[in-house]
């Protein structure tokens, strides 16, 4: 399998610089999740059918949800427009790619640290984050 390529490689001064931009987005994408999710919720008390349709296929019947959902794409679209990848909203997980200096990795930053703290392989994922060199512990954070 080949290793993914990445237009950008963030050092962690680089990634720590799109946090504040990034608290906004993050934030401003959890608030309009939350309001998708609710108001599909409050759609399913009469019509528990809708739950087992995707998405696209909910917005489609409920237009209400149109503003929201597009906000979302929009949020998600300057995360990646940044190099950025998210990887969860509800968590607030984000990724930059760069070079730990053995292989391509990631720079992971969790919505509320002040900055970036942990690494993990391409691979692995947030259970497999380890502390960069240097960096505050989360719980100094």
């Amino acid at each position: 399998m080949s290793k993914p390529r990445f237009e950008k490689l963030f050092s962690p001064d680089e990634a720590n610089s799109l946090i504040p931009r990034l608290e906004i987005i993050v934030r401003d994408l959890q608030v309009r999740a939350n309001e998708v999710r609710e108001r599909i919720n409050e759609i399913a008390v009469s019509n528990p059918q809708i739950l087992q349709r995707t998405l696209s296929e909910v917005v489609a019947l409920h237009p209400e949800l149109e503003e929201p959902t597009g906000r979302m794409s929009q949020a998600v679209e300057q995360i990646e427009e940044m190099g950025c990848v998210l990887k969860d909203i509800d968590q607030g997980l984000i990724d930059f790619p760069f070079d730990n200096g053995e292989e391509v990795a990631f720079l992971c930053w969790q919505f509320g640290e002040r900055c970036v703290i942990a690494w993990h392989p391409i691979e692995g994922g947030y259970a497999t984050r380890r502390q960069l060199p240097g960096a505050p512990k989360p719980w100094l954070n």
